[in-house]
C-alpha cells in the first residue's frame, strides 16, 4: 500500500498546528496596547532591535508616510521591484483579513511557519524589554511595536533584497522608524489622527517628516505649501538628501478611463512611460503609480536610471489594491473601499463618478469613532442616493445610532437606514440598490475593517 494517505493526513495535521499556533501568537500580540496607544519614544523598539543583532540593517529600504495611499504605493513599489527580479519584503497595516497580510514576502502575505519562527526568535527579546521597561516605571511594548520587530526579523531571515515600509501612524515617533531609509515616500498629507498627530496639515507633516533620513531621497506626492515647506526644511536639516515632487520633477502625463482600470502615460525622473495599463480605478492611483516609479527609480538608479518598458508594462498589469475601489460582486455591483477620512472619501467619490455609471448608489458606511464621521459623510452624500449606517466589529467603531443621528442631519432622514449588524446592513444595502432594477450599486466603506468584513462576507479573502 502507498503511504501517501498517511503523508497527506500528517500534512493536514502539521497545517493544522501552524495555524492554531499563528492564532495563539495573535492572541498573545492582540492581548497587548492596541496601535494606535502609540506612546511617543523608539526606546522599547530600538532596544529589541540591538538585542536581536539589528536585524533591519541587513537589508536597505523604502520608508513610506502620507495620509492617504500608502498601502497602494506600496503595493506598487513593490511589485515594480519584484518584476525587476528583487526579492522583497513588505510591511503594511492595517490587515484585512489575516494578520499575516501585514508581513509580506515576495508579494504574498508571510507563510505561517516563518511567521511562528519569527516571533519565536523576538519573544524573550520582546519579554526583557517589557520588564526593563516596567522597572523604569514605563510601559510594556505594544501590539505594534512587537510586529514591526516581528516584521524586520522574518526580512532578515529570509533574506529579502529590499524592505518596502509602511508607517503605522505619522512618523518620528512610528516604531517603524528605526530603520534608515535609502528612500523616502511621503503621499499627499491631510488631516487625519488629529488626537494624536496635531490638528493641522503642518503639524501633522513635522511629524511625518521624520522618515526623511540623512544621504537619501525623498518621494513626495502633490502636498500643499506649508507641507512642502516643512518636508524641504526636513531634507536641508539631516544633510545629504535631496528631495522630489510629484508635478514638479515626475507626475502624470496623461491617463485615460478604461474597461477595468485606466491608461496612463507618466513623466518620472529618469524617462517618460507612455500606455501603462493599471486596473485600479481613480485618478488618486495614477498618481500613486506616479509616486512609485519615482521611488523605484531612485532607489534602483539614484534616480538616473529608467525602468525597462516590458518591466514596468508587466509590473503595472499585475497591480492590485485589495479593499480600494474594488469590485467584490456583480448584480447588483457591490464595491468596496477603505476611505477613512475625509481626503480619502473625496477621492472615492470623483473616482466612483469616472469609473462607474449606477442609476441607484447605496452607501454602506461604518466609521471608527475616532474619525472625523461628519466631514465623511458631507463628502459622500452627493454621490449616495441613499446609505445604510452599520457597525464593523471593531470595538473602535462609532456606534451605528450615533452615526445614524449624523447621517439623518446630512442626508435627510429619508434617505438614511440604520441596521445595526453588517451582514443585516448588507443586505439591506443590496436589496435597496436592486429596487431600482439591473443598475444598482452598493459602495462599502468607512473603514479598512468594514472594507474587509464586507469582502469576507462576499466570499472574498484574497489580497
Amino acid at each position: 500500500m502507498s503511504g501517501r494517505p498517511d503523508e497527506a493526513a500528517q500534512e493536514a495535521a502539521r497545517n493544522l498546528d501552524k495555524m492554531k499556533r499563528v492564532r495563539e501568537i495573535e492572541e498573545e500580540i492582540l492581548a497587548r496596547a492596541p496601535e494606535n496607544d502609540i506612546g511617543p519614544s523608539l526606546e522599547r523598539i530600538r532596544a529589541v532591535m540591538e538585542l536581536a543583532g539589528d536585524p533591519q540593517r541587513n537589508y536597505p529600504s523604502i520608508h513610506l508616510t502620507g495620509t492617504n495611499g500608502k498601502t497602494s504605493t506600496s503595493r506598487m513599489i513593490d511589485t515594480i521591484l519584484r518584476e525587476s527580479g528583487l526579492s522583497t519584503g513588505r510591511f503594511t497595516s492595517p490587515h484585512l483579513h489575516d494578520i499575516r497580510e501585514r508581513i509580506s514576502l515576495s508579494g504574498k502575505p508571510i507563510p505561517r511557519d516563518k511567521f511562528i519562527a519569527a516571533y519565536d526568535e523576538i519573544a524573550p527579546l520582546v519579554e526583557l524589554v517589557d520588564a526593563r521597561s516596567l522597572e523604569s516605571g514605563s510601559r510594556r511594548m505594544n501590539f505594534f511595536e512587537v510586529l514591526v520587530a516581528l516584521a524586520y526579523a522574518a526580512f532578515a531571515d529570509a533574506p529579502v533584497d529590499v524592505a518596502i515600509i509602511e508607517v503605522g501612524l505619522g512618523g518620528s515617533w512610528d516604531a517603524t522608524n528605526v530603520v534608515d531609509a535609502q528612500v523616502a515616500v511621503i503621499t499627499p498629507v491631510d488631516l487625519d489622527h488629529t488626537h494624536l498627530l496635531g490638528d493641522d496639515v503642518v503639524s501633522i507633516a513635522e511629524e511625518k517628516s521624520g522618515i526623511i533620513k540623512a544621504d537619501s531621497v525623498t518621494v513626495s506626492g502633490v502636498q500643499d505649501e506649508d507641507v512642502a515647506r516643512v518636508l524641504l526644511d526636513r531634507v536641508e536639516e539631516v544633510g545629504g538628501a535631496r528631495i522630489v515632487f510629484e508635478g514638479t520633477d515626475f507626475g502624470v502625463l496623461a491617463r485615460e478611463v478604461a474597461i477595468g482600470g485606466q491608461q496612463v502615460s507618466l513623466r518620472g525622473l529618469a524617462g517618460e512611460y507612455t500606455d501603462l495599463f493599471l486596473p485600479l480605478h481613480g485618478a488618486h492611483q495614477a498618481s500613486n503609480l506616479a509616486t512609485a516609479v519615482a521611488a523605484v527609480e531612485s532607489f534602483v538608479g539614484g534616480g538616473t536610471q529608467a525602468i525597462e518598458a516590458e518591466v514596468l508594462t508587466a509590473a503595472c498589469a499585475a497591480m492590485t489594491s485589495p479593499g480600494r475601489l474594488e469590485i467584490v460582486r456583480r448584480s447588483p455591483t457591490v464595491l468596496v473601499d477603505a476611505a477613512h477620512n475625509p481626503h480619502g472619501a473625496r477621492s472615492l467619490v470623483t473616482a466612483m463618478g469616472e469609473a462607474f455609471a449606477f442609476t441607484t448608489l447605496v452607501g454602506l458606511v461604518g466609521i471608527v469613532a475616532d474619525k472625523d464621521a461628519a466631514g465623511m459623510l458631507e463628502v459622500l452624500e452627493p454621490a449616495l442616493d441613499h446609505i445604510v449606517v452599520t457597525r464593523s466589529s471593531s470595538p473602535r467603531a462609532l456606534a451605528p445610532e450615533k452615526l445614524g443621528e449624523l447621517a439623518v442631519e446630512i442626508f435627510g432622514e429619508s434617505r438614511v437606514t440604520v441596521v445595526r449588524d453588517l451582514p443585516d446592513a448588507l443586505e439591506q444595502a443590496v436589496t435597496l440598490a436592486e429596487a431600482d432594477g439591473m443598475g444598482g450599486g452598493v459602495i462599502a466603506t468607512g473603514s479598512v475593517i468594514t472594507a474587509g468584513e464586507v469582502r469576507m462576507l462576499l466570499g472574498r479573502t484574497d489580497v
